[in-house]
């Protein structure tokens, strides 16, 4: 992408009066501040909430679980406790208050909580850098990936073993769920969090995000739900799968509510960035960026976005409602008091297939930016992708019934949505027709990125051909609940979007540590897992076509072999993901320092220095071609240093 920048006279903006020293609050508050206000908090509430339900009720035992009276609603409040302290004790409110003071925020008020100057201390505070978030996004992901994969090994660890209880059958249960549930919280922010804050803003030519303060709130709510999620396991744990079906979920034990204020909570976070990127996104491109020369990749992190903040508040209604019912006694989902099981399937779907190409689709169009740098050639139909990217957003609105073909909900609707859901896989399909175009006759350079490409496309062809299998009705009856099932989302979310975001922060990772990232061992790691995760599924392939049932602790003989390997599949993974890992942590500490555009990319986040610049640009930069414009020659190359100082006071900063 050619760019050019207008050199701007500098005017003085007048400062509001400063109160105190910049910053204010805010140089009381870190990580350590919130997770210390937040456990007092939470349990002023709790003790509180006790008290206050023990006068009203005066005793008694709670109605359907036998728990003493009051403790439902005490947990709930304990976590909202939690969330509040834990928010107040980060600084996220320090702004509101200060507005509402009359103490309108300086320029040195602001360069503060960007963390400017600030080193190391700033990724441990509420920093409205948007690279400073990209970064602790980046963090959580890793520490969400190492806890759900631990998890996956306890799960695979017990299926190895035959007729053996390893775990409890209901610690094993909740083993499911927690791992189901923090691996799609980790694979939603997977590239959209880090890439999608680091990234996203420069690529468009911007100095920040639109909202930098609400960028900082996303990533500390997302913190600040992950304790509640994780301590159910130490509460009786949530039993029924990560979908939690009601009403069996109402009668589970009090962990239950930890999901249910993890979700509602995430929810929010999920909003607030979405809101972020796309008002980014649309009001601060750079001069002359228009909506043909936008990355392909801002267009993945946008419609992934869109999806996000549309389906997100169905998958939060859900739990609120459930919630309710816990804590209120209400019975939205009783159908003995007149609730309905069918209005939590269809919001907790309207989210949960939607929420797949909320993961799927900024994983591939990363891809989408890497192959035209490593192949030298431009994006093979730059307007088909685009096509499929938003072909998916508005058809995802129109496939959540194929997860209830068994559960007899209208089924007569059963063969309209299976129409739909199969129409789904054509702009999916665009996006991989112009990977495979973008391929054509090229020459490739075979780095880890590149190299992920391939990986990518072989999962997401087994994925897909084995979706369509169970998007049709009469074939979905015989496999529904089988291990079939498991095997094609993993290769989806897993095949698909992990191994297509390892790729991605492979690409940028030079320009987000300044350091490259160690080849060599990043590759091991990388090839290591994608092997063990081939032996992995297509072993569950292989049990869910003989019948094996997911979701069970005890299987009969016949499925041993395919868990053996399955298990043994498992553990590679693991161990290639321990490699990647380390390649990640020593390469950041201590790897080969890299320049500011390492992969002769023409987007705009290559034109700038590394490490990145506080406001990411000295100048605005104007676009002046398409960032895909390999072997094209730049109109500016041809002009003198003359030409350029008389063409209207423009100055050349980065070209092709």
């Amino acid at each position: 992408m050619s760019a050019t920048a207008v050199i701007h006279e500098q005017k003085h903006v007048p400062q509001p009066r400063q109160v105190g020293k910049p910053g204010g609050f805010l140089h009381r508050t870190n990580f350590t501040t919130a997770v210390i206000s937040g456990i007092v908090l939470a349990a002023i509430f709790y003790f509180i909430t006790g008290a206050i339900v023990q006068k009203v009720t005066g005793g008694g035992q709670q109605n359907n679980l036998s728990l003493p009276d009051g403790l439902q609603q005490q947990i709930t409040m304990m976590y909202i406790g939690w969330i509040i302290g834990f928010m107040a004790g980060i600084g996220a409110f320090a702004g509101p208050i200060r507005w509402m003071l009359g103490h309108d925020l300086t320029h040195a008020d602001a360069e503060y909580m960007a963390g400017k100057d600030m080193g190391r201390k700033k990724f441990w505070k509420y920093t409205t850098d948007h690279k400073v978030v990209g970064i602790q996004y980046l963090i959580v992901a890793l520490i969400l990936f190492g806890l759900g994969g631990l998890l996956a090994m306890l799960i695979r660890t017990e299926l190895g073993v035959t007729w053996a209880e390893v775990f409890n059958p209901n610690f094993y249960n909740s083993l499911i769920g927690t791992h189901g549930i923090v691996m799609i919280i980790a694979m939603i922010i997977a590239v959209t969090g880090p890439l999608g804050n680091f990234i996203v803003p420069i690529m468009c030519g911007a100095r920040d995000m639109a909202f930098p303060r609400l960028n900082a709130l996303s990533l500390w709510l997302l913190v600040a739900a992950i304790p509640p999620l994780v301590s159910n396991l130490l509460m009786g744990g949530i039993r029924d799968g990560w979908t939690v079906y009601q009403p069996l979920a109402d009668q589970a034990p009090v962990g239950m509510i930890g999901y249910q204020i993890t979700i509602i909570v995430f929810a929010f976070s999920t909003g607030i960035a979405s809101v972020n990127l796309i008002t980014t996104v649309v009001t601060m491109r750079a001069r002359g960026m228009t909506w043909s020369r936008v990355p392909i990749f801002v267009y993945g992190v946008v419609g992934s976005s869109i999806m996000g903040l549309i389906w997100f508040p169905m998958f939060q209604y859900s739990q609120i409602l459930a919630l309710s019912d816990r804590v209120l006694q209400t019975s939205f989902y009783t159908p003995a008091s007149g609730g309905s099981v069918w209005l939590y399937e269809n919001l907790f779907w309207l989210l949960g297939h939607p929420e797949v190409y909320v993961i799927v689709i900024p994983a591939t169009a990363a891809l989408l930016e890497i192959m035209p740098v490593f192949l030298r050639k431009p994006l093979f139909s730059y307007k088909l992708a685009i096509a499929g990217i938003f072909g998916i957003v508005g058809l995802s609105a129109v496939v959540w019934v194929h997860h209830m073909y068994m559960t007899g909900w209208a089924p007569s609707s059963n063969y309209p949505f299976m129409m739909s859901t199969e129409m789904i896989s054509i702009p999916f399909s665009f996006l991989l027709l112009v990977m495979l175009g973008t391929m054509w006759r090229g020459k490739p350079w075979m780095k880890l990125p590149m190299m992920a490409v391939y990986a990518v496309i072989w999962n997401k062809v087994i994925g897909g051909i084995t979706g369509v299998y169970l998007s049709d009705t009469p074939v979905d009856q015989y496999m529904h609940g089988s291990m079939f099932v498991v095997a094609h989302f993993h290769f989806m979310l897993m095949g698909a979007g992990l191994f297509g975001a390892m790729g991605a922060i492979a690409y940028w990772f030079p320009k987000m540590t300044n350091r490259y990232l160690d080849e060599l061992v990043a590759s091991i790691g990388f090839w290591t897992a994608f092997v063990g995760f081939q032996i992995t599924f297509f072993a569950m392939f292989v049990a869910g076509l003989q019948g094996m049932p997911r979701r069970v602790l005890q299987f009969d003989q016949a499925f041993n072999m395919a868990n053996w390997i399955s298990t043994v599949g498992a553990y590679v993974i693991g161990i290639g993901m321990l490699i990647f890992l380390y390649a990640m942590i020593t390469s950041w500490r201590s790897g080969k320092l890299a320049p500011g555009n390492p992969w002769g990319a023409h987007t705009l986040e290559a034109q700038t220095e590394t490490p990145v610049p506080h406001e990411n640009f000295p100048v605005l930069p104007v676009v002046t071609s398409d960032p895909y414009d390999f072997g094209v020659p730049d109109p500016y190359e041809m002009l003198d240093d003359a030409e350029l100082e008389a063409n209207e006071g423009v100055s050349k900063v980065g070209a092709s």
